[in-house]
């Protein structure tokens, strides 16, 4: 049975449903009168209800990004959508609406349990973000398909499966089929599976059971070839040396260059071609190499000095919770005392002493503060010179060795030059043995001609050289400075935070002070 639009008229989700939602789930009596008059904030609320409100349409709902339960069932809802935001949601029904495919969840990556029972689903699918998925209810829908049980599998933690109700739990084999292929299932139906019809299930399905594990441990070591390569990858860029452990940087030179293509059929260039090569790579080579080194060190200079700020702020924070301990010690003390003394101008003696405790106290955290910011300002500077000394070195050297490639890339747009240059003096004297491409000998008109080839040939060269070290130099740079930039920025907040704490709990003990009223004073 599906939900019908009945004579109440369809809802969209919206501000004042929810507000009423989360007033009448909010706290009882007095605390449900305080939170009532003040508001209660939905970024606060973990659980909301909205079942059996005529609801077609899911919306509204981004403030609530708290939220771990929400209820939405029996409503006519028609589409998965409005829950991006709710990323730590950990419960959601959806059951009794008229929802056809599964969709909208790919940002509910904590979801452990999903009822999507009594819809219109025919497919299981589009879940594969819902990787803690331990409860699945889709029991009353259209499901047919007995490979839809096959994409499961992937759920690790799936403990219970509820498909009763659709045309294939008529199957013979529904029960065994589903017992074999997720054998990490606990509850099918909502009825625990026994250990004997876990073992009927995989002997029956055994041979089927041992293929698909076969293809998909293929699947996945091509997937774990693929993640370390990407890994390794996001490692060589952060060294700004990605593909230059190989040909990438000579091939790229030759991709658009379609004079030099044509020119390698020369007699004598192949041998050229390659011994190039050779030597280029070996020049990328050592800038990879000397990259990853670099970076090596960089991250080392970084590890010490997050681990130097770290400790001097815990040193500092250690250093004002000492001293905030003992005023605390005297705090309840001075204050009882103040409310006990009975003669008024031992009182006012008092109040003054007190206020004055409170004040060291203050100038005593702002100093530590104070000092706190000095010597991390130091710390800061020497590790911006060190870091900015590091990058500067890098790029100077690395500049060096590009400079190499570049020289490499002259010698050997003089040696083509050259051949080439012979090779036409051949064919116009008509002494060339070797045949030639067509394409190739359209080169060879007249001296101007073949130059200008070999001539677009050499600036394509240069030009993907130059791109190179350019890329390099500035995203080294671009980093160097983001980092140093940040590290100033941050300090700022911190001292910011600390010094409103500071404030903050000055005032609150200040306010005791203030309050104490005469009347409980002079009793």
């Amino acid at each position: 049975m599906q939900r019908l639009y009945d004579s109440i008229e369809p809802r969209v989700m919206d501000a004042d449903m929810l507000k009423l939602a989360v007033g009448e789930q909010g706290p009882q009596e007095e605390a449900g009168q305080l939170a009532r008059q003040e508001g209660i904030l939905f970024k606060d609320v973990v659980s909301l209800r909205l079942d059996f409100q005529n609801i077609l349409r899911i919306d509204s709902l981004w403030q609530f990004e708290n939220l771990r339960k929400l209820q939405l069932d029996n409503n006519i809802i028609e589409k998965i959508e409005g829950l991006e935001h709710l990323v730590h949601l950990v419960w959601l029904d959806l059951s009794f609406n008229n929802i056809e495919a599964i969709e909208g969840l790919d940002t509910l990556v904590n979801l452990e349990d999903l009822s999507l029972f009594n819809n219109r689903i025919a497919k299981i699918d589009s879940l594969d973000a819902l990787v803690k998925l331990q409860v699945l209810s889709l029991g009353n829908n259209q499901i047919g398909n007995m490979m839809n049980i096959i994409y499961l599998r992937r759920f690790k933690d799936l403990r219970s499966l509820s498909l009763s109700g659709n045309p294939i739990a008529e199957s013979e084999d529904y029960k065994m089929f589903i017992c074999a292929y997720l054998p990490n299932l606990v509850y099918l139906d909502f009825r625990r599976i026994d250990d004997h019809t876990k073992e009927l299930a995989e002997s029956k399905h055994q041979y089927s059971i041992d293929e698909l594990k076969h293809r998909e441990n293929l699947i996945q070591a091509r997937l774990d070839d693929e993640l370390a390569r990407q890994v390794e990858l996001e490692k060589h860029k952060a060294a700004f040396v990605e593909h230059l452990n190989g040909s990438f940087l000579f091939d790229s030179m030759y991709t658009e260059d379609v004079e030099g293509n044509k020119l390698a059929y020369l007699p004598g260039v192949g041998e050229l071609l390659q011994g190039y090569k050779d030597k280029f790579i070996i020049i990328c080579l050592n800038i990879f190499e000397y990259g990853l080194k670099q970076q090596e060190k960089r991250k080392l200079e970084l590890d010490t000095f997050n681990e130097c700020i770290k400790e001097a702020i815990q040193e500092n924070q250690e250093q004002g919770k000492h001293r905030i301990a003992k005023f605390e010690e005297k705090h309840l003390l001075s204050l009882n005392a103040i409310r006990e003394e009975s003669d008024l101008t031992n009182i006012e003696v008092r109040i003054v002493e007190y206020g004055e405790d409170i004040t060291e106290l203050f100038n005593v955290l702002m100093t530590l503060e104070m000092q706190l910011v000095e010597q991390l300002e130091e710390t800061i500077n020497m590790f911006e010179r060190n870091i900015m000394d590091l990058v500067a070195l890098f790029i100077e050297n690395v500049q060096s060795l590009m400079a190499q490639c570049r020289d490499l890339e002259n010698h050997h747009h003089e040696k083509l030059l050259e051949i080439s240059i012979n090779t036409l003096e051949k064919i116009l004297k008509g002494e060339l043995d070797e045949d030639l491409p067509d394409d190739v000998r359209a080169l060879f008109v007249d001296k101007d001609t073949i130059v200008n080839a070999v001539g677009a040939s050499h600036d394509i060269h240069l030009l993907k050289i130059d791109n190179r070290e350019d890329e390099l130099v500035t995203r080294t740079n671009s980093w160097c400075t983001h980092l140093v930039d940040t590290i100033h920025k941050d300090e700022i907040m911190r001292n910011r935070r600390r010094v409103k704490e500071i404030n903050q709990y000055i005032d609150h003990i200040q306010n005791e002070l203030d309050n104490l009223e005469c009347g409980d004073v002079i009793d």
